[in-house]
């Protein structure tokens, strides 16, 4: 897999595809998973405290690191704060734990998970401290909605380099990805294959027999194609492999523009203006 990257808005580059882990609940699958995407020339993991699989994940991390001979600065490495653990104090015990878990010195990306009311903006200056102390190179936002970062905006020092949401072909947060885009905030998508339900489209089947792809690859090239980091989430090693597989073709602008009109609007996660954990 070729690797391209974005440039984030602190000049920081991200690879632009990765493997997310959420429901990755056994370490040594996560470990093992973790592995093959950075075999396959994934650069990208993604994680989080509330998936419990930090363990995993940097067990995952040591060996492909071993086994290939890339260094730590090689791979971007996010993770993301807890609920629960909102709040100034701890945020920045709750980020310790984090590296603790991965056996990491820092983090590339540190995300507050969702925008907990009357909390979040703690939460953010405390992200805030730990970047402006050289403790993490990117800090972010997941799950965030338009008036969501409009608040976090009015008093923050630094603007979140990403905000990463649920987002596929039925869910295309077009609105979302232009306010984005005009504050220099990159979109991120979890979700981004719709949990699968999306393989079966028959306007995707289409697209994706015309080039020879899975559908699956279609999708992904959708929302790379756009502008926004992907991480599907797979722990089968040759749908880690093909998922990957993004760099040597392209979509046309009908392509595009017939995937933007699958958007029903259509989660199949919690809404970030209604979530109660």
């Amino acid at each position: 897999m070729t690797q391209k990257t974005v440039v984030l808005n602190n000049d920081v580059s991200m690879p632009i595809m990765g493997l997310g882990v959420f429901r990755v609940n056994d370490q040594q699958v996560a470990a093992e998973s973790v592995q093959t995407a950075i075999h396959s020339g994934y650069r990208l993991i993604d994680t989080a405290a509330i998936y419990q699989n930090e363990a995993g994940v940097g067990k995952g991390i040591k060996a492909a690191l071993k086994e290939t001979g890339l260094t730590r600065e090689d791979l971007f490495i996010t993770s993301k704060v807890w609920n629960a653990d909102q709040g100034y104090d701890s945020t920045l015990k709750a980020y310790q734990e984090s590296l603790d878990k991965l056996g990491l010195d820092y983090l590339d990306l540190y995300l507050i998970h969702w925008p907990v009311a009357g909390k979040y903006k703690d939460t953010w200056r405390a992200m805030e401290h730990l970047y402006k102390e050289g403790k993490v190179r990117a800090i972010g936002v997941s799950n965030f909605q338009i008036h969501h970062l409009e608040d976090l905006l009015k008093d923050a020092d630094i603007v979140p380099v990403v905000n990463q949401v649920e987002r596929h072909p039925r869910l295309s947060q077009l609105p979302l990805k232009d306010y984005c885009e005009k504050h220099g905030i990159r979109l991120e998508a979890w979700a981004p294959l719709m949990v699968g339900e999306l393989l079966q489209d028959e306007t995707i089947q289409a697209i994706a027999g015309k080039y020879g792809k899975s559908a699956a690859q279609v999708i992904l090239r959708w929302h790379i194609q756009g502008g926004v980091i992907a991480i599907p989430k797979s722990v089968n090693a040759s749908r880690i492999k093909e998922n990957g597989q993004l760099f040597d073709f392209e979509l046309t602008a009908e392509d595009m523009a017939a995937i933007n009109a699958l958007n029903t609007d259509h989660r199949t996660g919690a809404d970030p203006d209604n979530f109660d954990f």
